[in-house]
């Protein structure tokens, strides 16, 4: 019994064994892929604009600012955001309460010794007749005519004093330094200023966009390189760099674009840039050599005896023209792809 046991569990193991044997074959047969039969592209590299996109601001070539010169209370406010103002135009009034008394006690002093310079003269005058008459001696007339000179200097120094008290008030007068349009004006009528307050900003020269650039970016950055401006509100603007500007500040590098038909109403608004740094190589296919599952991406790609090998994941983004994409990773220059082959 113990002998028949054994020799029933043999063949069973023998039919087991064969029945797997005969079934790989089968198997195998079916992960074998197609031969792919749709178009067919081998990559190769092409050289593309070295894009980078950088944030942006539109604001003016310069910047004028309108300051206050003395400190006092703004009495008089004239301009508001968005008025065109001329050069030297006055666009507020500030008033300190303490040059009117400094004014006051400067004229009096002045008063006081143009006075006595108009005594000194008259007693110069006597003494020169009284001297001509013999009365009075070289001694006398030369004290005098010092005495004279000495009111003369005293009365002009009145005189420069209550002027400069004049000056400093007429200070109070805000004026633009420059023709253009007023960006901010926003200090109302009442406030106490301090010297250096800005009063009102006043934007000088054309619009352009300033790129706010890093510095790895900045040495690359050249006059003339092209910028295209992505504005939401309307459609892209296209225009060029004119002036990168010396220097690294914080890590930053700032450079001026012209753009055509930039309006001055958009000083102050924030936009996203693209700027061209140059040229490099990458991979370039068509749109239709990928596809897209779960957010993910993926090629078909054929191999050296020409099977299909579906599923390849590969990292793009947009390529440089429409229908295209670049591929970042996955793949390499020579491999062989094939649009809308089967899937993974």
């Amino acid at each position: 019994m113990r002998a028949r046991g054994l020799a029933a569990t043999l063949v069973v193991g023998m039919a087991l064994l064969l029945g797997a044997c005969s079934e790989e074959p089968q198997a195998g047969k079916e992960r074998e892929a197609p031969a792919p039969s749709g178009e067919r592209l081998k990559l190769a590299p092409v050289t593309v604009p070295d894009i980078a996109t950088v944030p942006a601001i539109v604001t003016t070539r310069d910047m004028a600012e309108a300051r206050a010169r003395i400190p006092g209370v703004l009495v008089d406010l004239r301009v508001r955001e968005g008025d065109r103002v001329a050069a030297g135009e006055t666009i507020a009034t500030i008033v300190d309460s303490r040059l009117g008394e400094e004014r006051g006690a400067a004229s009096a002093q002045a008063a006081a010794a143009e006075a006595v310079a108009t005594r000194a003269r008259a007693d110069l005058e006597r003494v020169r007749f009284l001297h001509r008459e013999g009365v009075y001696a070289q001694a006398k007339l030369d004290e005098a005519e010092a005495a004279a000179r000495a009111a003369e200097a005293q009365a002009a120094a009145a005189r420069s004093a209550a002027g400069a008290v004049g000056a400093v008030e007429r200070q109070g007068d805000v004026r633009a330094p420059a023709a253009g349009q007023v960006l901010r004006a926003d200090i109302p009528a009442g406030s106490a200023v301090m010297p250096g307050t800005v009063v009102a900003l006043i934007t000088a020269g054309p619009p352009v966009v300033r790129l706010d650039l890093h510095e790895g970016l900045g040495r690359k950055v050249v006059a003339g390189a092209e910028v295209r401006l992505l504005n939401p509100a309307g459609p892209p603007a296209t225009g060029r760099v004119v002036k990168v500007y010396p220097g690294v500040d914080q890590g930053r590098v700032r450079a001026d674009a012209e753009v055509p038909g930039l309006s001055p109403g958009l000083v102050g608004e924030r936009m996203t840039a693209q700027v061209v740094l140059g040229e490099r190589q990458a991979l370039v296919v068509p749109d239709r050599f990928i596809s897209r599952r779960f957010g993910l991406a993926f090629a078909t790609l054929v191999a050296a005896d020409g099977k299909a090998v579906a599923g390849i994941p590969v990292e793009v983004r947009a390529g440089p023209l429409p229908g295209t994409v670049e591929i970042l990773s996955g793949l390499k220059a020579g491999d062989l792809l094939v649009a809308g082959g089967p899937s993974a």
